[in-house]
């Protein structure tokens, strides 16, 4: 009683909206929430039943004096109108009929709600949080069944019959809810007792298992809620804070005899099976010591994703990116992708050659891209399986990207052509943080992809770790609780209600453009691979595994036994598809040579020539007409819309751009203002992401103005430069590196048409983003076939500011370069180029404006795309002699890899005693220490602006114009880490080991950089010293 007496104070003004509609149709429930308040009191402060006694003796008095649903409620609990004494007082003895009436409706509802909601026990009594929404509120319906079934759409998921092994829980609750009516005795809980099960109770609007009935029996009720959330199907989805979204869910999975298929849909449906687990069957038998990462145990996982895939061909998807794990990855590309099994077959053969550059990878990372017609909607398709590495869960925000990419090409603003679904396991799902972070991108306005089938592979068991060593919430799906998807658990042994929950799923996406979680829930009928010997860790588990009659099998018999099909159709049915194997297998064997290109997961039609290679192997000068400079320069410098205020101090900063345009010069943030312009002017979209860009970290970018009296009122002076011009994005991240890094990564795959670039707020937070960086950027291209054109910018520079802010780790990019120390090139006409093409990545420390404007112009003009990593400045965004001219920009200009001097000493090159070769800011450090000292004639400084590939071109011709000097490099970063052991034994290769190459700098250290001003000054001036020390290295050797 007191759980029934607490629930009316909850309500508050929710039931006033839903009294009002008792004259509207019971299942025209999506324009309830609009209807008027008129019947329940906003925030009711006293107990249930002292409140409907009160409405009760106001009734006796005059019926017109309460609402009508009231007055109807009332006279169907006692049968007749009203009683009073002749004095006209009202019958007391009718109050307590009344209130056990009502108190008995209200349990009811609340046992209703307990079996669609997932709380604790404690919530459900102290918890409203839900009460926000009329419609997810228990209700407090007169006449109508209110508070019993709610706790079967609360709760019914624990208890629901999840695990096709029947060991383990459905959660790591471990617990029955005392609240679902499990036993008779159960009932007590509600203060109902066995002789209210044939009672009947109308139904409540939250509840659709009445189908065309508007009541039933307690007993029908309690039959009818078990069926829909305590089987093979477990729903949480009450957490979601829309209505309309809960009331979509209830009608889906409440309705009788929703899960019907026809006999065409469950012949289909085995077929399917048929394919999935004879596919494994097969590579078992060809291939038995053969890791394969296979499906086992999970079979149902084909036909689901098909369904996914169907449903949303129905609704009008044209475009859908995978994203999986390793797990069954080969299956659904033979059956789901359709890849040609003859492809796939000889990737088991280890004689075969590999015909593509580079190294290859495992036949379980290999992406896919086809096209096709959906057999079932007769529509063209394109699916694109996206290649990822063993870091589980690293490729979910690589897919979410391609996916934005593919949607923001199409025009496909609201996500109603193309969308993406993500495999996931349970363990990892549960364990990596990039799955949170990729759900934090969900709802963001440029980064959503408008909605993402999640589909978990729950095995139960994650390599050899039980999930309760492996995850602290109940379910593995619960991260999907914090963006409001709805999950739905299914056990993976019943096919039907895989395949209805999956169609649903997709329904609902494309629907409502929201995140779903389909939770599979099934087993993993071999270890981790097939290698594995899950019994040391796991024996009770394999025990049941291996006496656990397959999917198939169970499925098969269902059907014989209805009739649907026969034992030979089923028969014949395997002996087609073994055969269509066997073929392709024999037809495998003819095959002598690897292409990996045929795996490609993003073909850029058009981009390269037949083959695959660029179409040429030059690149035009980076420069634009001087009159499209100063046009650049005076958009950056305005505010184009009218009656648009800005902040005084920004008024200063366009001022100042204006007066740069004036006089022909560029600083850093105009530069690559001019860089972007030109070409979105060309056709090319620019899209920049990272935290704080729109402002910049430094606040030097200022791409997105701000309106300072109407708020979120702002300008991109960007997309105002030229009629027809194309797009450019700029936006701020989430605090994320990691899911946002992989984001832009996904994006750059979809087109070479389009400069993509991420900012790091402070060039070492890459590290957190490390595993794209090494997985993806840096080897992608050798593992995959795959060119990506993205841009990295890092903020790098040793300024005093501590440890944390100063280093972008120039060293550990460098590492990853994959041009050969010791291999001295051969010069060609088109060496720059060609040594560009056969690079893995391009890094640059640029020390001018007009270097940064020319590299990012020649990031599109190269015939081919490589990731591009950019030092970028932080001093120098405004410091006084880091400008450039125009002259440095304009047509028939080019990106300089090396800055030779062109000082005093150039012109007396046998007079210079020592060259300096540096890159990036300390070049300025040093042009002002040279000059104080006098040594302008003496001390020669050269610049290395592209740092690898290594321009040893440039760098010959640079130590020969001065053969006299003695050769030094000199960085601000410590020995062990930034350039030198990159650019030292190359400097050896180059010289013939001729000549040193001195290192000054500052000494090795564990930090890159001191938090202490004073000793940062200290071991600047020391090196700088050393640096211009003639003598300095007198008497050593090398």
């Amino acid at each position: 009683m007191s759980q029934l007496r607490l629930l009316p104070s909850r309500l508050g003004a929710q039931a006033t909206g839903l009294l009002a509609t008792r004259g509207i149709p019971r299942r025209s429930w999506r324009s309830r929430s609009s209807e008027p308040s008129a019947a329940f009191p906003n925030g009711t402060s006293g107990g249930g039943s002292s409140y409907v006694e009160a409405m009760y003796s106001a009734w006796l008095e005059n019926p017109q004096s309460v609402h009508q649903s009231w007055d109807s409620f009332f006279r169907k609990a006692g049968g007749e109108t009203p009683l009073a004494t002749p004095e006209g007082r009202p019958v007391p003895s009718r109050r307590t009929k009344a209130s056990k009436l009502v108190e008995d409706h209200l349990a009811v509802q609340s046992l209703i709600r307990a079996y669609q909601l997932k709380h604790k026990p404690s919530e459900l009594t102290s918890c409203s949080r839900d009460c926000s929404s009329p419609l997810q509120a228990p209700l407090l319906l007169p006449g109508c069944l209110v508070t019993f079934g709610g706790r079967n759409q609360i709760r019914g998921h624990h208890v629901a019959q999840l695990d096709p092994l029947g060991i383990l829980d459905a959660d790591l609750d471990s617990f029955v809810p005392s609240d679902l009516i499990t036993t008779i005795d159960k009932l007590a809980f509600y203060d109902l007792q066995e002789a209210d099960l044939d009672k009947e109770f109308q139904l409540p609007t939250t509840t659709f298992i009445g189908g065309s009935e508007s009541s039933l029996s307690l007993r029908e009720i309690i039959r009818r809620l078990e069926s829909t959330y305590c089987q093979h199907i477990g729903l949480e989805f009450m957490f979601i804070n829309d209505v309309e979204q809960c009331q979509w869910i209830r009608q889906k999975f409440e309705t009788p005899g929703v899960m019907q298929f026809s006999s065409e849909e469950k012949r289909t449906l085995l077929a399917r099976l048929v394919r999935s687990m004879r596919f494994e069957d097969f590579l078992a038998r060809k291939w038995s010591s053969e890791k394969r990462f296979g499906l086992e145990g999970c079979e149902v996982m084909i036909p689901a994703l098909k369904t996914i895939i169907d449903k949303s061909s129905e609704m009008g998807i044209e475009n859908v990116i995978l994203g999986m794990p390793h797990r069954g990855r080969l299956n659904v590309l033979a059956n789901v992708i359709r890849k040609d099994l003859e492809q796939i077959f000889c990737q088991f053969d280890p004689k075969l050659e590999a015909a593509d550059e580079g190294s290859g990878d495992v036949k379980y990372h290999l992406g896919m891209y086809h096209e096709r017609i959906n057999r079932v909607t007769n529509r063209n398709i394109t699916l694109s399986l996206v290649a990822n590495p063993s870091h589980l869960e690293a490729v979910d925000p690589v897919v979410q990207g391609k996916t934005k990419a593919e949607q923001f090409y199409r025009g496909d603003a609201q996500g109603k052509k193309v969308m993406s679904i993500l495999v996931h396991g349970d363990a990892a799902f549960a364990g990596q943080g990039v799955v949170y972070e990729t759900f934090h991108l969900s709802d963001l306005p440029s980064y959503t992809t408008n909605g993402t089938v999640h589909v978990v592979v729950n095995n139960q068991i994650g390599f050899t770790t039980d999930p309760r060593m492996a995850r602290s919430s109940p379910y593995p799906t619960d991260v999907a609780r914090v963006v409001n998807a709805p999950i739905f658990h299914v056990n993976a042994d019943d096919p039907e209600a895989v395949i209805y929950v999956c169609s649903v799923a997709a329904e609902w996406r494309n629907t409502f453009n929201k995140d779903v979680v389909v939770d599979l829930v099934c087993y993993r009928r071999r270890g981790h691979n097939e290698m594995d010997e899950p019994m040391f860790t796991q024996p009770l588990m394999y025990k049941q595994i291996h006496q656990q009659v397959p999917v198939l099998k169970k499925y098969a018999d269902k059907l014989i036994t209805e009739g649907t099909v026969t034992l030979q159709e089923f028969e014949e049915e395997i002996a087609k598809y073994d055969r269509i194997c066997e073929e392709a297998y024999g037809r495998s064997k003819d095959k002598k040579i690897l292409h990996i290109k045929h795996w490609l997961d993003s073909p850029w039609p058009g981009f390269f020539n037949v083959d695959g290679e660029p179409k040429s192997m030059t690149c035009p000068p980076t420069g634009i007409p001087e009159d499209v400079l100063t046009h650049i320069g005076t958009v950056a410098s305005s505010v184009p819309l009218e009656d648009f205020k800005i902040h005084t101090g920004l008024s200063r900063i366009l001022r100042a751009r204006a007066d740069m345009t004036r006089k022909r010069t560029v600083d850093w943030a105009l530069a690559e203002y001019m860089a972007f312009g030109s070409l979105l002017k060309e056709g090319i979209h620019v899209r920049l992401s990272g935290q704080d860009v729109e402002r910049g970290t430094f606040s030097h970018r200022h791409h997105v103005l701000h309106d300072q009296e109407v708020d979120r009122r702002t300008c991109v002076p960007m997309n105002h430069l030229w009629p027809g011009q194309a797009p450019y994005t700029v936006c701020n991240s989430s605090l994320s590196e990691y899911g946002v890094l992989g984001f832009e990564l996904g994006y750059a795959m979809a087109s070479p048409n389009a400069l993509v670039l991420w900012e790091a707020q402070f060039g070492d937070f890459h590290n957190t983003a490390q595993c794209i960086i090494d997985q993806f950027i840096s080897t992608g291209q050798a593992k995959w076939v795959r060119h990506n054109g993205i841009v990295l910018l890092l903020p790098h520079g040793m300024e005093g500011m501590g440890p944390e802010h100063s280093s972008a780790r120039p060293e550990r990019f460098l590492q990853m370069s994959n041009d050969d120390s010791d291999a001295y090139p051969v010069f060609t006409e088109d060496f720059e180029v060609s040594q560009l093409y056969d690079c893995n990545w391009i890094v640059v420390n640029c020390s001018t404006p007009a270097s940064y404007f020319h590299v990012l112009r020649r990031q599109i003009l190269l015939p081919f795309r490589k990731p591009l990593i950019i030092f970028t400045p932080k001093s120098l965004l405004r410091h006084p002699e880091a400008k450039s001219s125009f002259d440095q920009m304009v047509s028939g200009t080019s990106f300089q890899r090396v800055i030779p001097e062109d000082g005093v000493a150039a012109r007396t090159p046998g007079q210079v005693r020592r060259l300096i070769f540096c890159t990036g800011k300390v070049y300025y450090d040093l042009v002002k220490e040279r000059s104080s000292q006098g040594l302008d004639g003496q001390v020669a400084l050269t610049r290395l602006e592209q740092i690898s590939p290594f321009p040893f071109d440039l760098i010959e011709q640079e130590a020969a114009r001065f053969p006299g000097a003695e050769l030094v490099w000199c960085q601000e970063e410590h020995k062990n880490m930034g350039y030198y052991d990159y650019i030292s034994p190359r400097f050896m290769t180059i010289l013939g080991r001729t000549r040193p190459i001195w290192y000054v700098g500052r000494e090795p250290a564990a930090a890159p950089a001191t938090g202490n001003r004073n000793t940062h000054l200290v071991s600047l001036r020391k090196f700088l010293d050393t640096a211009f020390d003639l003598r300095a290295f007198e008497g050593k050797t090398f």
